[in-house]
């Protein structure tokens, strides 16, 4: 402080003597939004490290903002960041979503996320029965292709049927493809799953692929099996663009992983497959008894006369179950028994949390 302040007081200073912080000039933040009124919409069919690979729905300007930009058809690829609006909200392969930005599709083009459509299913799984977090495996899919090698890896039930209930419950048609036919002969395992009136196709390296393609064209189809039953090798003869990496199986029956992450291709006939990467288990926590019975409309109206908290798994697990009564007064061979029989063994799965039934592999 100068000599001539030190000696003021406080009756000499005045409001020249008060420093005040100058006001920010920034202005307020607008609760206004963009419309997005020429956002375009596209399906998610990559994930990679924060970017999105979508795939344009409909033919759509390169720039919506430059008239002379050109059109891009639908179909065009292009990748995606998220608008900041999104939040934290996940999205997986096969949402819909509406994009804007650069979708002219060039290598360094970037569009971006501003709306997340609802889903019309979710195919969820947990690690086990007993994890609380649910993975979703895909979205607005409309067909599961359970596909489960005829042998080199064994096929295993339990895993079908988990795969199966999980379809059930989200309201997803399941089909049975069988590989390796070549290798060994399916009849015996597809005869298991006769009750369910599953369909099944057996699709082995010398089969053609004409039969399976009327299950799958005009369907968004999700894949899923364990590693090694050659899911990419199916894909690769379904979409011959698709160059999906494959892998021999290991010498002691299990697959090398050789798909990591999961990708959506467009079949040259119409129709979507997503391809997964193997998984190891397939628990059910999210489901429960009545989502799986509901799918079955002949069961699900028998089960209105069952008592409170009937599994339907029958003895020694549910006495007075209706489902009892009814075999009782229905031939064994008829297609209700048949039925009855097949849905037990789901449920008989869903309760359980064996090794067998997840479909680990065994060291």
């Amino acid at each position: 402080m100068s000599a001539q302040r030190r000696g003021r007081s406080t009756r000499d200073y005045d409001e020249s003597d008060v420093k005040v912080r100058a006001k920010r000039t920034s202005r307020p933040r607008t609760k206004k939004r963009p419309s997005y009124h020429n956002a375009v919409t596209a399906r998610i069919i990559t994930i990679d490290r924060g970017r999105w690979g979508c795939a344009l729905l409909s033919d759509a300007p390169c720039n919506a903002a430059d008239p002379t930009s050109g059109i891009s058809p639908a179909g065009t690829r292009v990748t995606c960041i998220r608008a900041r609006t999104l939040g934290r909200e996940r999205m997986v392969v096969g949402d819909i979503v509406d994009v804007v930005g650069d979708l002219s599709g060039s290598p360094d083009a970037i569009a971006r996320i501003v709306r997340l459509h609802d889903r019309d299913t979710v195919l969820r799984r947990t690690a086990d029965d007993t994890d609380p977090y649910e993975r979703i495996v895909v979205a607005n899919a409309d067909q599961l292709l359970i596909v489960v090698a005829a042998t080199n890896p064994p096929p295993r039930e339990g895993f079908v049927e988990r795969a199966l209930v999980a379809a059930y419950a989200a309201g997803i048609r399941p089909v049975l493809c069988m590989t390796k036919s070549d290798l060994a002969d399916p009849t015996d395992f597809l005869t298991q799953f006769t009750g369910l009136d599953l369909p099944a196709v057996v699709c082995g390296t010398d089969d053609p692929t004409d039969e399976l393609l009327t299950y799958l064209e005009g369907h968004v189809t999700a894949l899923i099996g364990h590693s090694g039953v050659g899911k990419s090798t199916l894909v690769n003869r379904l979409v011959p663009a698709a160059e999906r990496a494959t892998g021999d199986v290991s010498k002691v029956g299990k697959g090398q992983h050789t798909s990591t992450q999961s990708m959506a291709m467009e079949l040259p006939g119409g129709g979507w497959v997503v391809d997964s990467p193997g998984i190891r288990s397939f628990g059910l926590a999210h489901v429960t008894v009545e989502t799986v019975v509901a799918a079955f409309d002949d069961l699900s109206a028998l089960a209105e006369h069952c008592p409170r908290g009937c599994t339907h798994r029958g003895e020694p697990f549910d006495k007075d179950c209706a489902w009892d009564a009814a075999l009782a007064k229905t031939p064994a061979d008829s297609p209700l028994a048949r039925r009855i029989q097949a849905v037990r063994l789901l449920l008989i799965a869903l309760h359980s949390n064996d090794t067998w039934a997840l479909g680990i592999a065994q060291d």
